[in-house]
């Protein structure tokens, strides 16, 4: 079973760009737009932390398994 990151639908949610969550969580553009598209092979849970506490959400709202 795959895992899907549906951090664009949470950025759409919150009406949030990339840039904009990259300047609130400290991480680059390229490295978030890797983690969007599902590319990235694992995330810090220090990144995730500062990923849900600027979209004001859950880690399983971000990431989620088909």
């Amino acid at each position: 079973m795959p895992i899907i990151i549906n951090l664009d639908v949470m950025l759409a949610k919150r009406k949030m760009s990339l840039t904009e969550l990259s300047g609130k969580v400290g991480v680059t553009i390229v490295n978030l737009s890797i983690l969007k598209t599902g590319k990235a092979k694992g995330v810090r849970f220090e990144t995730l932390e500062a990923i849900c506490k600027a979209l004001d959400c859950k880690p399983g709202d971000i990431i989620d398994m088909e």
